[in-house]
């Protein structure tokens, strides 16, 4: 089935799912107080708008409100829609789901580009847009809710954990650079490797700044550097960065708080990453009790984490139909911008997660590095006579052919098979290259 015919279909079912029998309820979400509106199949609304607590009560009172309408109107199947916003949905839903309701979810750029319809209005309100949301159920414009409650939760948390600690470090480690900036912005001539070098490390944490370095001489920072570094350590080293020390046109004013802020930085930094290796390990357990790590692990290039990382983006790889529906959940999916006789280039739509799509760019990296089938396609792609792509999109297909391997993976429940990776068209299409 082409994916044209794909998308009808689906669009088709959801479609015939609301009934003259079905109550569509639309319910916009924020912190505290939600508003719900009730509508069925061609949009004429029931009953009057609800304000509702994002708490126990609150969820009793949608759902007795519910109960009730249904009761009234002689409603006998009930759809639930919201906005994914942010985490807030999150524990509503689950309440929902538990009773027994179907709950789905609308995308907001759909609701931001569809509110104007009924009064021609930009205006924004949460009353207005519980409507717009039922109205865009009932229209079938919704996906599925998919809250995992099994390892993949734990994988999906853990994932969070990771990037959470990830953007910590990148902030922590652009503060110690702003501050050498500042006051000692010729240490990177010194030490390449700012934050992986033992010895660069050991002098952030005791002397940073040209003052200090001064202050302790050559002999002095040549013993610093051994407290850190016990094999041999270059006595030039340590005249290089006091020749540097003595030449810096860092400022020489607030010098004690700017070493305790690089200190401080530099102890937060170990810390998280002490915190990311048992995170990793977690992942790792994690990974393992999917059922799946012996198959998916058998990629060449495929790491721990990474792999961890897209189970924990994803969920459940067997609950797909096939690698089409993951490549759109990632974003990958194609788009193009035509009219007549114009005809735009295509991209990919970027409408999906995000952190998804820089775990298998990460791994497509590392793939095309060391995995000879993926190389093989790389290079193909890239110098192939008709259409050759640029290094960014052979990267989004390699990537897309990462998601291809791992849902059939995970579905037959076989390892990495080099045969078995490009079907007999690609097989030959790289022959001939």
């Amino acid at each position: 089935m082409s994916k044209r015919n794909h998308l009808k279909e689906r669009l088709n079912e959801k479609l015939q799912a609301i009934t003259f029998s079905t109550l569509v309820v639309g319910i916009d979400i924020a912190k505290k107080n939600q508003w719900a509106r009730f509508v069925d199949c061609r949009g004429i609304e029931h009953g009057k708008a609800l304000r509702f607590e994002n708490n126990k009560n609150g969820f009793e009172k949608i759902l007795a409100t519910i109960f009730e309408l249904c009761k009234m109107e002689d409603f006998t199947n009930v759809v639930i829609g919201m906005e994914p916003t942010g985490h807030y949905w999150k524990p509503l839903a689950n309440y929902l789901l538990k009773q027994g309701m179907i709950v789905v979810l609308v995308n907001p750029y759909h609701t931001k580009k569809s509110k104007e319809l009924d009064d021609n209005s930009q205006t924004k309100s949460d009353i207005k847009d519980a409507l717009t949301i039922a109205k865009l159920v009932k229209d079938g414009r919704y996906f599925e809710t998919y809250l995992p409650h099994d390892i993949y939760a734990e994988l999906r948390g853990l994932t969070a954990t990771r990037i959470s600690m990830l953007k910590r470090l990148k902030s922590i480690k652009n503060t110690i650079i702003a501050v050498l900036d500042e006051y000692f912005p010729e240490y990177e001539s010194v030490f390449k490797c700012i934050f992986t070098g033992k010895a660069s490390r050991h002098i952030l944490k005791t002397c940073p700044i040209p003052a200090l370095i001064l202050e302790l001489g050559k002999e002095g920072v040549l013993a610093e550097i051994k407290k850190a570094v016990k094999k041999t350590v270059g006595r030039k080293k340590a005249e290089q960065l006091l020749e540097t020390a003595k030449n810096s046109i860092g400022v020489d004013y607030g010098e004690s708080s700017a070493t305790f802020r690089i200190k401080q930085c530099m102890a937060e930094l170990e810390m998280i990453e002490t915190q990311m290796e048992e995170v990793e390990e977690e992942m790792k357990a994690a990974l393992e009790k999917t059922g799946l790590s012996e198959y998916l692990l058998s990629i060449p290039g495929a790491g721990v984490v990474s792999m961890a990382s897209v189970l924990g983006e994803m969920g459940d790889p067997l609950r797909f139909e096939n690698p089409r529906q993951m490549s759109r959940m990632a974003g990958y999916n194609l788009v193009e911008d035509s009219s007549g006789k114009n005809k735009s280039g295509t991209c990919i739509s970027k409408r999906g997660r995000k952190n998804l799509r820089c775990v298998l760019y990460k791994m497509a990296l590392t793939m095309v590095a060391v995995n000879p089938e993926m190389k093989q396609l790389y290079g193909y792609l890239k110098t192939r006579e008709n259409n050759p792509l640029k290094k960014m999109q052979a990267l989004v297909v390699v990537s897309k052919k990462i998601l291809t391997m791992i849902f059939t993976l995970s579905k037959k429940k076989e390892y990495y098979n080099p045969e078995h990776v490009f079907g007999n068209v690609r097989k030959e299409q790289l022959k001939a290259a």
